[in-house]
């Protein structure tokens, strides 16, 4: 799989997420099959540069390259400041969002919002490729089918992107209008694949090994793009791509296994932001990992979320693990919430 110059590991890529796919993840679903991950959605207003949050956006220090940094943004010089911005600091990939459904985003006519006014985008992209290409560095787009059902016009864009430049297109398969609501459809993501040479990535409900050959297949797409399906569940990439390639399933991460990950995740994060605001920013994830795959923990979740320190995060995820393994099971699947370490009943009790 190729952007342009650059040559990827695979053709699977983590969706960027606010608030999610923070340099800790990133680095982590990468270290677990993703061959591309890009950071999350960066503002172009130069005033926003500095604060905390764009701050930790923007650090990709010991990131497995290449760099790929999402902005977002309706003015067509601010964007192209923006992408210069990041260029400077490290980028090797910049990509434009006009897929975010978000209300702050789209209320700024930015996000899934420019796609009501072609011309804008037009210049939005003319202006951010300039600044790419005097510096040698691809234009990627990601994008909705749409505004709404009724005015869809993913073809359209995407041939507009081509003839400007811009190197892939990653196309969500749902509109501005749907959200995440309902299902992603498929067929307009196939037909833009048909329509244009460069690469196109599928977005949209990929969440498991057979819906990722079927969106593949029925597509025609150069390669996915998994967001949501991947919170508590970053091994889906390794198992996507098992799958991809021999047509069986991969195990499931075995108890060891998926202890080691969590606490080596939980510990980078906290490093990552800090005491504070690590302790709890970490809640999602810690809720994500053992409530999704591996069954609703409700009891360890409660000690979660009330946890004081994040060293006290750390003890309880080593207790809950410990307990777990005590009872013979093998694999991180559904758990047994009686196993879980209570305040009232700690692993030495």
């Amino acid at each position: 799989m190729r952007i342009a110059h650059l040559t990827l590991p695979n053709n699977l890529f983590l969706a960027p997420m606010a608030g999610v796919t923070d340099r800790p993840f990133r680095q982590l679903c990468k270290t677990l099959g993703a061959g591309h991950a890009v950071s999350e959605m960066a503002a172009s207003n130069p005033a926003l540069w500095k604060t905390d949050k764009s701050t930790r956006r923007l650090n990709h220090y010991g990131e497995t390259k290449p760099i790929a940094v999402q902005i977002a943004g309706a003015d067509p010089d601010m964007m192209a400041h923006a992408a210069a911005y990041n260029i400077e600091r490290g980028a090797q990939i910049i990509d434009i969002n006009m897929g975010c459904p978000a209300k702050k985003v789209c209320a700024v006519a930015a996000g899934s919002a420019l796609l009501q006014n072609e011309a804008l985008v037009e210049r939005i992209l003319r202006a951010v490729h300039a600044e790419c290409a005097q510096r040698g560095v691809p234009l990627t787009l990601k994008y909705r089918t749409g505004w709404s059902p009724e005015h869809k016009n993913a073809i359209h864009i995407a041939q507009m992107a081509e003839s400007i430049g811009v190197s892939l297109l990653t196309l969500h398969g749902r509109t501005r209008a749907c959200g995440y609501t309902g299902h992603a459809e498929y067929d307009t993501i196939k037909a833009v694949k048909q329509s244009v040479n460069i690469p196109v990535i599928a977005n949209g409900d990929i969440t498991s090994p057979e819906k990722a050959k079927f969106v593949l297949d029925y597509t025609g797409a150069d390669g996915l793009m998994i967001g949501r399906a991947a919170q508590g569940n970053p091994w889906i990439f390794r198992e996507v791509l098992h799958y991809l390639k021999t047509g069986s399933y991969l195990n499931a991460p075995t108890l060891e296994e998926a202890h080691e990950i969590m606490m080596d995740h939980l510990r980078d994060h906290h490093e990552f932001y800090g005491e504070k605001t690590g302790l709890l920013t970490a809640r999602k994830h810690l809720q994500w990992y053992l409530c999704g795959p591996a069954g609703k923990n409700n009891s360890v979740v409660d000690q979660l979320m009330l946890a004081q320190s994040t060293g006290e995060q750390l003890r309880i995820v080593d207790e809950f693990f410990l307990a777990w393994k005590q009872s013979g099971q093998v694999y991180f699947t559904a758990a047994n919430d009686s196993l879980q370490p209570t305040p009232k009943r700690r692993l030495a009790a």
